[in-house]
Parts: C-alpha cells; sequence; structure tokens
C-alpha cells in the first residue's frame, strides 16, 4: 500500500484457531444503504474442523446478527460487538455457517459524497474488514470469497474476482430499483484485502501481453483525463509480469479512483483503489502523476495479496518489494538516471532518520520509512550482490513456493541462499536488524550511475565561489544530462546575485524542461525588471504548480501589473483541489476589496465560500477554508462549514478543521460566534464542536 505506515497484529487466539479451523469459502450478499450509512447481508462460510476447539471466533466489530445456523441447524452464539463467537453444532471436518448481519461502520466503509456524485468505498488495509463484513482480522486466514452486493441500479458497483453479471434480485426477492452485482475469486486471500467501490463509474479496458482484462475506471466528468491518468498503465502490467517472472495471480486486474480517499491507493485483490488526486491532465501529469502509485499497488497483487507476511515484524516483504519493484517499473519508463536518482532520494531520508529512528525493519513497530524506503534499498543491495539473474530466480522460486500462503523473512532469504553464496546472516544483520543506514555501501553503490557521479561532483562545489564554478556549471546546463543535476545547480546559486547568475538562469530557462523552469521560478523570490518577460513565460508552462508559483511572485513583484495577471489566470483551474482557481479568486477579492458590493465580486465571494460546503472533495474544501478565513474570517457560512468538516471520514481534513477552530477560539469574538452555531448544527457536529469548547 502506499500510504503512512499502519501495523498488521494478529491476535494470538486467532493463530490458536487458524491451527485448528481452517475457514475455505465465504458466499456473501450485502446491502449498503446511503441514506443511513449501514451495510446487512447474508453470509456463508465453509470451514473445516482440523482438531477439538472451544469455540471459532469471526471478527465482527459492531455488528448484529439472527439466524445463525451451522451445517442447517440453529445454533446459539455470543456476540461481544468484536466477535461472533461459535460454540455448538460444529463437527470435526467440513462444516458450514451461515447468517444474517447488521452493521453501522465507523470506519473502513465510506459514504461520500451527495446525490450523483455519491461513493462508497472500503478500506480494510491492516485488519479492519470485520467492520463492515463478518471476517478475519488475522491476515493468516485466508479465504476464497464470493460476493453479491445490492445497489440502486443507477451507479456501478465493483468487488473482488470475476464479475459474474448482474440482477434484480437480492436474496431471491426481486428489487426493480436496484441491481445485485456479483463476484466471484477463484483463489483465497487474506480479509483485510476485500474491497467495494460504488460510485457513477464509466471505464475502458485494456488486455495485457499475457491476456489479462486491465479495467481502468473513471468518472463521466473526468473523461478528457484518461489518457494522462492511466499512461503507462500496461506498459507497468506487462513488465512487471515479465519481471517478476511469476504471472500475474488472478484472473482480472481493475484500477478505481475515489474520491477523499484516505491514502495514496490500496492494493485490494484484482481492484485497486486509489485516490482522486491523481486523476490528472496532461499539466497534472508533469506536477504528481499516477505512475509510481500505479505500479507499486500492482505490484503488491504478487506481495502481499498473493504471498503475505504472517505479521507486522515482516511487513517489509509487501512494502519494501512493491516500492522496489515500483521503481523498477519507472526505471523502464524513464530510464537509469531517474531509478538511481530515486534511490539517492530515498537514501538521504534513510540517512536523515537513522539519526532519530532506532527502530529496524524486523519489528512491527518499525516507521513506513523502514518498510517502504530502506526495504525497497535492501532487495537493491541483495541484487546487486548476487546478480539480477540470480535474484530474479530466487523471487520466482519464492513466489511459487508460498503462493497464496503466509510468508517470514527467513522464507526469503533462504531461496536467496538456495541460488547464491550471499550471507543472508550479516545481511539480516546489517539491513534488517540494525536501525543504522550502512551509507558507504549505498554511496558506492550509487557511483556507479555516471549521473550520480555528476550529481555529487556539483555538490563538492557548493562552498566554492561562484567563478570558480561558473563554467562547470554553464557546461552541465548546455548538455542532456538528466533534469535533476540542472535544478541542482539552480538550487545551488539560489543566493547569487542576479547579475552574476543571469547567464545560468537565462541557459536554464532556455532548456525547456518543466522541472529545470520550475526551478527557476522558485528560486527567484525578487525578480529584476530585465527578467520580467522571460519570468512571464512561466504563465504558460504545462504545470499548475509551475503557474502558481510565477503567478503568484509576479503578482507580488509588479503591483501595477496585477491586472494583467488576473486576466490571465481567470480561466485557470488547476489540480483537483482547484488550487488555482481558488488561487485566482482570492488575490481577485484582495485587489477588488473596494468593490465588494459590485455583482462580480459577489459572483466571485459565493464561489469561493461554496468550495468550503460539504458538497466538495477534502483537498478543495481546506484550500478554500484558508482564503476564505484570511479574506473574512467571521462568515458564519464558513464557520458552520468549518464546524460540518470535523465530522468528515477524512482524517486529514478533520485535523485541519479542529486545529483552526482551536486557533479561532483563542481570537475575539469566535466564542460567541461557535455557541451561537451550536445551536444550528447537527448533532454529531454538535459533539465535535462541543468538545472543541470545553477544551482548557
Amino acid at each position: 500500500m502506499n500510504k503512512l505506515f499502519f501495523l498488521i497484529i494478529p491476535f494470538f487466539s486467532f493463530a490458536q484457531q487458524t491451527a485448528k479451523v481452517d475457514f475455505i469459502q465465504c458466499d456473501a450478499s450485502v446491502a449498503p444503504h446511503f441514506e443511513t450509512k449501514t451495510i446487512d447481508g447474508t453470509v456463508v462460510y465453509k470451514f473445516q474442523v482440523l482438531s477439538e476447539i472451544d469455540s471459532i471466533r469471526i471478527d465482527a466489530k459492531n455488528m448484529y446478527f439472527s439466524e445463525v445456523a451451522i451445517n442447517g441447524t440453529p445454533v446459539n452464539y455470543k456476540n461481544n460487538k468484536k466477535e461472533l463467537i461459535l460454540f455448538e453444532g460444529y463437527k470435526k471436518g467440513a462444516n458450514e455457517v451461515s447468517f444474517s448481519y447488521k452493521a453501522m461502520p465507523k470506519q473502513t466503509l465510506y459514504f461520500i459524497g451527495l446525490g450523483k456524485g455519491q461513493q462508497i468505498w472500503t478500506q480494510g488495509q491492516g485488519r479492519y474488514t470485520s467492520n463492515w463484513l463478518p471476517s478475519f482480522d488475522d491476515v493468516n486466514e485466508k479465504v476464497i470469497f464470493k460476493i453479491s452486493v445490492n445497489y440502486d441500479k443507477n451507479f456501478k458497483v465493483i468487488s473482488n474476482g470475476e464479475y459474474k453479471g448482474r440482477d434484480s434480485k437480492f436474496n431471491g426477492i426481486p428489487n426493480y430499483n436496484n441491481s445485485t452485482w456479483n463476484f466471484k475469486m477463484k483463489k483465497p486471500m487474506s480479509s483485510y484485502l476485500m474491497m467495494l467501490a460504488i460510485g457513477d463509474f464509466d471505464h475502458q479496458t485494456q488486455t495485457s501481453a499475457s491476456g489479462i482484462p486491465l479495467e481502468m475506471y473513471y468518472q463521466p466528468k473526468d473523461a478528457a483525463k484518461f489518457e494522462y491518468t492511466y499512461k503507462d498503465s500496461k506498459t507497468i502490467f506487462d513488465f512487471l509480469e515479465k519481471e517478476i517472472g511469476v504471472k500475474y495471480p488472478w484472473k482480472i486486474y481493475r484500477q478505481i479512483p475515489v474520491e477523499d480517499f484516505l491514502y495514496a491507493g490500496m492494493e485490494n485483490t484484482t481492484s485497486t483503489i486509489f485516490a482522486q488526486d491523481f486523476v490528472v491532465d496532461a499539466s497534472g501529469f508533469n506536477d504528481r502523476n499516477y505512475l509510481n502509485v500505479n505500479a507499486h499497488e500492482l505490484a503488491h497483487q504478487w506481495f502481499g495479496d498473493m504471498v503475505t507476511a504472517k505479521t507486522g515484524k515482516h511487513h517489509w516483504l509487501q512494502e519494501g518489494f512493491a516500492t522496489y519493484y515500483a521503481l523498477l517499473a519507472e526505471r523502464k519508463i524513464f530510464g537509469d538516471d531517474y531509478f538511481y536518482y530515486a534511490l539517492y532520494k530515498n537514501s538521504m531520508l534513510l540517512r536523515k532518520e537513522a539519526k532519530t529512528d532506532t527502530i529496524p525493519i524486523l519489528n512491527e513497530k518499525a516507521s513506513s520509512y523502514s518498510f517502504y524506503q530502506k526495504g525497497a534499498w535492501a532487495l537493491f543491495v541483495i541484487q546487486e550482490s548476487i546478480g539480477e539473474k540470480n535474484f530474479k530466480k530466487a523471487v520466482k522460486n519464492y513466489l511459487k513456493k508460498y503462493q497464496f500462503k503466509n510468508v517470514e523473512t527467513s522464507d526469503f532469504l533462504n531461496e536467496i541462499a538456495a541460488v547464491s553464496d550471499f550471507d543472508i546472516v550479516k545481511f539480516q544483520k546489517e539491513w534488517l536488524e540494525d536501525y543504522r543506514f550502512p551509507s558507504e555501501q549505498v554511496t558506492n553503490l550509487l557511483k556507479k550511475n555516471e549521473c550520480l557521479r555528476t550529481l555529487f561532483e556539483i555538490q563538492a562545489q557548493k562552498n566554492q565561489p561562484f567563478a570558480d564554478k561558473e563554467v562547470f556549471f554553464t557546461s552541465v546546463l548546455k548538455s542532456n544530462v538528466f533534469y535533476a543535476l540542472k535544478k541542482e545547480i539552480i538550487n545551488q546559486i539560489k543566493e547569487v546575485p542576479f547579475l552574476e547568475k543571469e547567464a545560468l538562469l537565462r541557459l536554464a530557462m532556455h532548456t525547456n524542461d518543466i522541472e529545470v523552469r520550475q526551478s527557476v521560478a522558485e528560486s527567484m523570490t525578487t525578480i529584476p525588471a530585465s527578467f520580467l518577460s522571460e519570468y512571464e513565460s512561466l504563465l504558460d508552462d504545462t504545470s499548475y504548480d509551475t503557474k502558481e508559483i510565477a503567478f503568484t511572485n509576479l503578482y507580488k513583484n509588479f503591483p501595477d501589473n496585477r491586472s494583467k495577471y488576473l486576466e490571465i489566470a481567470k480561466n485557470w483551474v488547476g489540480k483537483n483541489d482547484k488550487g488555482l482557481r481558488i488561487l485566482f479568486l482570492s488575490y481577485f477579492l484582495e485587489y477588488n476589496s473596494g468593490a465588494a458590493t459590485t455583482s462580480q465580486y459577489s459572483q466571485y465571494y459565493f464561489e469561493l465560500v461554496e468550495y468550503t460546503s460539504p458538497k466538495y472533495e477534502s483537498s478543495i474544501r481546506q484550500n478554500a477554508f484558508e482564503n476564505a478565513l484570511y479574506l473574512e474570517p467571521k462568515n458564519l457560512k464558513v464557520l458552520k462549514n468549518l464546524v460540518n468538516a470535523t465530522t468528515h471520514p477524512k482524517w486529514q481534513l478533520v485535523k485541519y478543521a479542529r486545529d483552526t477552530i482551536r486557533t479561532l477560539l483563542k481570537k475575539e469574538g469566535f466564542r460567541e460566534l461557535f455557541t451561537t452555531i451550536l445551536l444550528e448544527v447537527s448533532e454529531a457536529e454538535k459533539f465535535q464542536l462541543q468538545r472543541l469548547l470545553e477544551e482548557k
């Protein structure tokens, strides 16, 4: 998964259960209800009792059960709001348990948006699927899932496995306003990889070189962004399948962007969910594209979904592999220099983290940097040590041997030892059990790349007088070297007086490289008049980030040209967060504050305030809040929308809203305003606001 660190912590009781009971198959029929934010359904599990056991537990958070039967006979059971506990009616050998359930999930199943824009999606990473589907928090309990999902026929439903059609019945009862969508897995998987995504989606299908259907979803409003959102998707799939050396383990692969997703992406088996922010056009692609997340989540279909770590201690076997293979995929697309520079950036991050982070990779409390970036580096070290051919052979053997099973680190390292004389004991001590980062070994590996050697040469000039390095820097800027080297030069001469570095800046601008030109934009807080036309050309770059930087600097440096710049920006929208649109609205409103009674001013102010409302995604709302509160801090509608944001499912927006309210409450007059608002909001909003008002 591409996200912040999480833990997979199986309960001891379940570790005991999996040795005595094997759940084999799950047939579930579920119906989410958007208005009530609930879900109900029926479930049938087939399981084998391998040896005598007092009770059998199925994880189920805050659920209600009825019609519980084992092998067709109603049985007594216990429900402690955490588990459904079975204690009678089963026998050694094959069994079947069936039941109906209802739940109002507090997490994992999210209801987003309004009207036609409503979406329902899951994020069960770790051990959270049991909030919406009675299942197993223990990742070692792998089950073959079949699921039928009943919902409004005007929306599209996506789940795990092959699509087996839809009909107008749910559990045999017709409902012509709804459709029941049927999906079926053929191989077992851990419960945390179960998913639902419901919304107004279209999709296009490509076919991999090996014949796997690749379904790529999008909202109809984003049809024009399809090309750049899914750029190189088929190339990535075909590359990874060949590079890994094991055929993609499932029958289909889907990718679905959803609004307000909690993280970058989630590798649910056969059906990755990713954040709407990665739905981009050509300019957005240059700022932040989906390629790395795309490859990362796809790699998880092998490393995590097919072969799953037994415990959080071995989590690097999932995230380290996914991170490394994503880098290899980017190497295929962008080249060696990109690959080595990415490794270099990760190494710098890890060197810094090692100064304060003393928890090694082989610890379930390790940081995401350790599991992801250091895990990837560990794999690179192995591959460089034993050679690409041996590395591929070991990975292939590892995946084949443990497919659809659970693993520990020793399982992988033993496969490395089987194809080489690599010292796995020494490697484990240095890379997996020691928190320190082997900087000397890493630097030597990076120096194999000519681009990195040149980068280190540029960095060595840092404390040299500008005159002594100008010729060298000029030659680099004129060359066709990787853009990061040119950015390094621009950053290094940031404090050099403009007249001395002017020739280099013009060279950098004339490279026509978006990244290099953006570095120039960022490096100049003061823009000399002689450089104005050159700098203004940045407003036409195919990068929303560059446009924002350039507009802001030009607006501040040249007050007499402000109306001109506002005219240029008036039709900008920007990325998914509408950053450029909100930037324009804010500057226009500030510039025209003396004419606040005009219809144009009112129209633009209304638009800005609307962006703070629940109609919009969290990134848009947060951006709008910051600007609207700056322009008119005591606007009641904005403050009400801010209170509403404290109940949002996305924790990042909730934190922002709470922290902002705390700050406002310290200012004169705001406590009275929020106390008034307390009488006008929903119960959930009232609860959150009351807590903030009562804080000491």
